[in-house]
C-alpha cells in the first residue's frame, strides 16, 4: 500500500484516534494536513511530524463552519497541488438525559459530528474528481451507531447518520472513482494504557483495548488504491466487543 506523495486530510487530528491516523500516514510518506479547532494540540502533531522527517502542515478548522472547511481544502491544494484522501475524524461526545439535552445542544453536536462529514467530504470530492485516480474518503463513526447506553441520543444519531451518509456518498462519488467508507471503532483507548484493568480487557474478544493504531491501519486498508473494490461499508473495529455476550453478575 503506497502512499507517498499522496495527499492526506485528517480532520481532529490535535490528539487522540485522529493523531494517530496523521501520524500513521506520514509514516507512509503522506503530505498530511493536520486540521483541528485547537490550535496548539493541531501544532504539535504537525510539528511531531516534521520533527520525524515526515511533510505536515496545520490549518486552524471549526468543522462546524463551512467557510473553514472550504479554506481547509484550498490551502491544502494550494501547499500540495491535489487532494487524495480524507478522513473525517473530527468529532465531539455529550451525555445528557433527553429530559435536559437543550435543541442548542443537539444542534451543535450534529453540526459537529455528522454535517461536517457532508461539508468535507463535498469539498473534498470537489478536487478528487480532478484527480486521474480519483479519491478515498473515510467517515470514523462509532459502534454506538449500532447500539447503545443511556442518555447518548444525540451521539447515537450523529454516529448513526456518518453510516448512512456513507453509503450514500458511496453511490453519488463512485463516478468519480471516489471511494467512501466509514469505520466504527469501539473502546479506543487515548490516555494511559497502561491504568486499564485486566477486566476492561477481558470485554473484548481480543483480549485487548483498542488503540488509536489500531484504527489508523484500518484507514491505510480503506484508502490504498488496490482495494477501491471496496466502497460503502461500514468497517467495525472493535476487537470483537459488540460480539460477546456479557452477562453482569
Amino acid at each position: 500500500m503506497g502512499f507517498s506523495n499522496k495527499t492526506v486530510i485528517v480532520t481532529g487530528a490535535g490528539k487522540g484516534i485522529g493523531k494517530g491516523i496523521a501520524l500513521l500516514y506520514a509514516e507512509k510518506g503522506a503530505n498530511v494536513v493536520i486540521a483541528d479547532i485547537d490550535e496548539n494540540a493541531g501544532a504539535e502533531t504537525a510539528g511531531l511530524i516534521k520533527d520525524r522527517g515526515g511533510k505536515a502542515v496545520f490549518v486552524r478548522t471549526d468543522v462546524r463552519r463551512e467557510a473553514d472547511i472550504v479554506h481547509l481544502m484550498e490551502v491544502a491544494h494550494q501547499t500540495y497541488g491535489r487532494i487524495d484522501i480524507l478522513i473525517n475524524n473530527a468529532g465531539k461526545g455529550l451525555f445528557k438525559s433527553p429530559y435536559d439535552l437543550s435543541v442548542e445542544e443537539w444542534d451543535d453536536l450534529l453540526n459537529t459530528n455528522l454535517r461536517s462529514v457532508f461539508l468535507a467530504a463535498r469539498e473534498a470530492a470537489k478536487y478528487m474528481r480532478n484527480n486521474k485516480d480519483g479519491g478515498s474518503i473515510v467517515n470514523i463513526a462509532s459502534t454506538r451507531a449500532l447500539m447503545s447506553e443511556p442518555d447518548s441520543e444525540a451521539y447515537a444519531a450523529s454516529k448513526g447518520g456518518i453510516v448512512a451518509l456513507t453509503h450514500a456518498l458511496a453511490a453519488s462519488l463512485s463516478k468519480d472513482k471516489i471511494t467512501v467508507n466509514c469505520i466504527s471503532p469501539g473502546w479506543i483507548e487515548t490516555g494511559d494504557y497502561d491504568q486499564l484493568r485486566p477486566i476492561d480487557h477481558e470485554q473484548h474478544l481480543s483480549g485487548r483495548v483498542g488503540k488509536p493504531e489500531d484504527i489508523a491501519r484500518a484507514c491505510l486498508y480503506l484508502t490504498a488504491k488496490e482495494n477501491d473494490f471496496v466502497t460503502g461499508i461500514n468497517l467495525i473495529v472493535d476487537g470483537g466487543m459488540t460480539r460477546k455476550m456479557i452477562y453482569e453478575e
